[in-house]
């Protein structure tokens, strides 16, 4: 087992608050494996690389000597999660059917265990206690926490003040996250800082039920290719772990030099101390954009391979560096229009809205010129 010092120093990186790290302290001088918990509820089929900043977390953990525990929230998938930590439109998130819960968690282990070892990852299902809970059992764990304490999260209090409508089963769901944690015996459940509510929601009822309370790391919510909005494909400024080696490599070159950083932070792998040799390489003059080339390398290898990391390279430098196009770029005649209109029509994007979403963040270039929403194309483009 790896010294405190050093596993404190891991568990932290990149982290941005820890609950409370004298307990956890505690805990890995116990010296046992410690329970480490994060939960997924299976709302859509694909991952992207903003979702992978907590199994990224649970890796280390792992590598740790940990036991891991991949929550998927089949059964609070089917109540929904209130949104409005999530758009800022204080709504409730639809719930999903049983079908389309089961076919997205199919396709989460796929995809997570890219970066966990699955013969150390423990897979739950929150369906397994809940449904023999029933309705009675529902009832006594909601007299576990009162409508006042509820009214804390801001979101809950934000529609409260402004009139806008809350359903009870909107206040079960931080109730059903916080029992999962007394269900597993978690000793660290992560989360992002969204989630602090609920996390500590699970704290309360741990000692409710006679259990030492879980330990909470909250990791940040990973920005998008902007640099500004966090990671999500509503906004189109996402990288999607299920996406092509030469997609993944070209949308990470497209960051900025500053953001890179936090990408390595959150995304990488590599140690604490090289990440500062990168750093100091930068500041003595080395360029940038292989410090980049390396975490873009890194990505696409995790995900696919390491000779699809080579070959993601070799076209990225032959597309910009010598202007080479793809051997199978398709051809699409579209009526003549906005740029944001041409790239709906071409398939390209769902919507013009998100078309201008991308324009907008300087993520739609023609013959290496970015280019603005008010950009007009009539004619046929190859």
């Amino acid at each position: 087992m790896v010294d405190i010092d050093s596993q404190l120093a891991l568990i932290k990186r990149g982290a941005d608050e820890l609950l409370i790290e004298a307990e956890l302290v505690e805990k890995l001088k116990s010296g046992r494996p410690l329970r480490v918990k994060a939960g997924f509820d299976p709302t859509a089929p694909d991952l992207h690389l903003g979702h992978t900043v907590l199994i990224n977390k649970l890796r280390h953990f792992q590598d740790l000597g940990h036991h891991v525990m991949f929550l998927i929230g089949d059964f609070t998938g089917m109540i929904g999660d209130p949104s409005g930590k999530h758009s800022g439109k204080h709504a409730t998130r639809p719930p999903l059917s049983r079908e389309q819960i089961l076919e997205n968690a199919d396709t989460y282990r796929e995809q997570v265990f890219k970066i966990l070892d699955p013969q150390k990852t423990e897979v739950c299902f929150n369906s397994t206690w809940f449904e023999p809970l029933g309705a009675a059992g529902m009832i006594k764990l909601a007299a576990r926490h009162t409508v006042a304490r509820m009214l804390e999260r801001d979101d809950f209090s934000k529609r409260y003040t402004g009139g806008q409508p809350i359903a009870i089963h909107e206040f079960l769901y931080p109730l059903c996250q916080g029992y999962d944690s007394v269900a597993m015996k978690a000793d660290v459940e992560l989360g992002g800082t969204d989630q602090k509510f609920n996390l500590l929601v699970g704290r309360e009822l741990q000692k409710h039920y006679g259990q030492a309370p879980q330990c909470v790391l909250m990791m940040p919510l990973l920005e998008g290719l902007d640099g500004v909005n966090k990671m999500s494909k509503s906004l189109g400024n996402y990288i999607g772990i299920a996406e092509s080696p030469t997609e993944i490599f070209g949308k990470l070159m497209s960051v900025s030099d500053e953001l890179m950083w936090r990408y390595y932070e959150l995304l990488s792998f590599r140690g604490n101390d090289e990440i500062a040799r990168f750093k100091r390489e930068v500041a003595d003059g080395r360029n940038p954009r292989d410090i980049k080339v390396l975490l873009g390398q890194e990505i696409v290898a995790r995900f696919h391979s390491p000779q699809d990391a080579d070959a993601a390279l070799a076209e990225f430098e032959a597309r910009f560096q010598r202007g080479v196009l793809p051997d199978d770029m398709p051809e699409i005649t579209v009526p003549a229009g906005t740029l944001a209109q041409v790239l709906k029509a071409a398939g390209l994007t769902p919507s013009t809205s998100d078309a201008l979403r991308m324009i907008e963040g300087g993520g739609v270039r023609i013959n290496g010129r970015i280019m603005r929403p008010s950009s007009p194309l009539r004619a046929t483009k190859r």
